[in-house]
Parts: C-alpha cells; structure tokens; sequence
C-alpha cells in the first residue's frame, strides 16, 4: 500500500501528465496546479487546500474530502454528489463551480464566499447554515433542499420555491425577497 502524502507543496503542475504520487494526501497544498478532466475518484484529501487550480469535471467516485479549501479555484462540471458522504467538508472562496452538482450531499455550514454558482444542482442536499456570501446562484436548482439557517443576505440571482424546500429561520436580504417569488411570475417594484 502506498503511504500517503504529508505537509507537501505542489506548484504548477500539470496533472493531466503527470501521476499523482500518492492516493491519500494530508495537510498538501496545491497551487496553480492543472487537474482537468483527471480521474480522482477513491483519492482522499484531509486538511489539504487548492489555491487557483483548475479541477473541472474531475472524476470524483468515492473521493474524500475532509476539510478541504479551495481557493481561486475553477471546479466547473463536478459531481460532488458521487464523492464520499463520510465526514465530506468543503468551503470555496473566489470559486468558479458552474455547472456543478451537489446532489444530496450534506454540507452543513459550508461557505461560499464570491463564488459564480450558475446552475449548480443543489437538489436534496442539506445546506443548513451554509454561506452564500458575495455569490452568483443564476439558475441554480434548489428542489427539496433543506437551507435552515443558511445565509443568502449578500447572494444573487437565486430561485428558490419555499414549498419544495426547507427554509427554517434561513436569511434573506430585503432585496432578495423576490427570489422566493419566482414562480409568482409577479413584477416587483
């Protein structure tokens, strides 16, 4: 079995040439680094952070995620939902996830913070005091999503249908109110 790989720093490479040296990395950063199109799944990542790395449609079958931080990072295309559910934690800052899913995952106090979140699939997922910070949710789908306590305040572009999903003491912004009304089809202001 391959030991896994400890407190390493990867800068600007280019995985789609180069094999990872390992399957299990604890507290790795990864800086510039190119992963598209890579195939991670069974792959771990524990404490480990991505600073500006492009990981679009990555293949993510059983990966785990524990504590993991990308930064500045294109993720377009994922399907976070095929990742590991055990002690899966994420937070994104600066983050282009475009086209993204998150079916079904539980993302308790995950943070968003400026991230392009256009037609992210968050549907079934659990969102309860997650951040949506600075973030663009331009079609976005949130069918049966529970979002109790999530923060939208700062958030735009968001649909959400209050009858198909769970918005317990969730806050919104005075402004983006008509969000929840969009199935209204109604002209506000």
């Amino acid at each position: 079995m391959i030991p896994p790989v400890e407190e390493e720093t990867f800068e600007k490479v280019d995985f789609t040439k180069a094999h990872l040296p390992g399957m299990e990395f604890d507290s790795c950063r990864f800086i510039g680094c190119e992963f598209s199109g890579v195939d991670l799944s069974r792959f771990e990542f524990h404490e480990c952070d991505f600073e500006t790395c492009n990981l679009s449609n990555i293949k993510t079958m059983d990966t785990r995620l524990k504590d993991v931080r990308f930064s500045r990072c294109k993720l377009m295309g994922i399907d976070f939902g095929t990742c590991a559910d055990f002690l899966f934690e994420v937070d994104f800052e600066y983050c282009q996830l475009d086209y993204a899913s998150f079916h079904k995952k539980k993302m308790v106090k995950t943070c968003f913070h400026h991230c392009s979140l256009k037609e992210v699939d968050f549907t079934e997922a659990n969102l309860s005091e997650a951040r949506f910070e600075e973030s663009d949710l331009n079609s976005a789908q949130f069918e049966h999503t529970v979002l109790d306590r999530a923060d939208f305040r700062s958030a735009i572009g968001f649909a959400i249908d209050p009858e198909r999903n769970r918005l317990k003491k969730t806050r919104f912004a005075p402004n983006g109110l008509s969000g929840l009304l969009t199935k209204y089809d109604l002209r506000i202001g």
